[in-house]
């Protein structure tokens, strides 16, 4: 159970989820296997991917999927600023922990926003499995959101002085 005290407030996810699915070059193959051995489950929900990702979804598999641009074109930022707006309510990231990425300042962004969010979020295909086998998939979910402003505003006193 999660300490109610630190929560500002809560972010109701409906049943109908919106999921991002992206993957490096590397897991491609992997998040495509997956989505299709959970296409069923996937296809009641509306699914959004960055553009080489998601193009493969739509093309390999058939399911409707909204496309951001390529991930080191701005599309994981365009993720990230879509988790920030409260318009994608779970992230499927199949990140290639060997292969060094150009954009890897922009894949931390998006991890870090995630987090602030608070937003359920798979890096392997393990957590990914979990999480769609979660009952918490199909229903409601108040998903808490905690205001860092106060935090922020503490750690801006603190250096610079005061």
């Amino acid at each position: 159970m999660v300490n109610p005290s630190i929560k500002t407030h809560t972010v109701d996810m409906n049943p109908k989820k919106r999921i991002a699915l992206i993957a490096h070059d590397y897991r491609k193959d992997d998040l495509l296997d997956w989505v299709s051995q959970h296409r069923e489950k996937l296809e009641k929900h509306e699914l959004f991917g960055t553009g080489t990702t998601g193009g493969l979804i739509a093309d390999k598999l058939g399911l409707e999927i909204h496309r951001f641009m390529s991930g080191p074109l701005g599309g994981d930022l365009q993720i990230g600023a879509a988790i920030a707006e409260n318009k994608i309510d779970m992230l499927i990231f199949f990140w290639d922990p060997i292969q060094p990425q150009p954009h890897d300042v922009d894949i931390k962004a998006l991890l870090r926003i995630a987090v602030v969010y608070n937003v359920p979020m798979a890096c392997d295909r393990s957590s990914a499995d979990f999480m769609i086998s979660s009952p918490l998939l199909e229903g409601t979910y108040g998903r808490y959101v905690v205001d860092y402003s106060q935090r922020l505003k503490e750690l801006s006193a603190i250096n610079l002085g005061e």
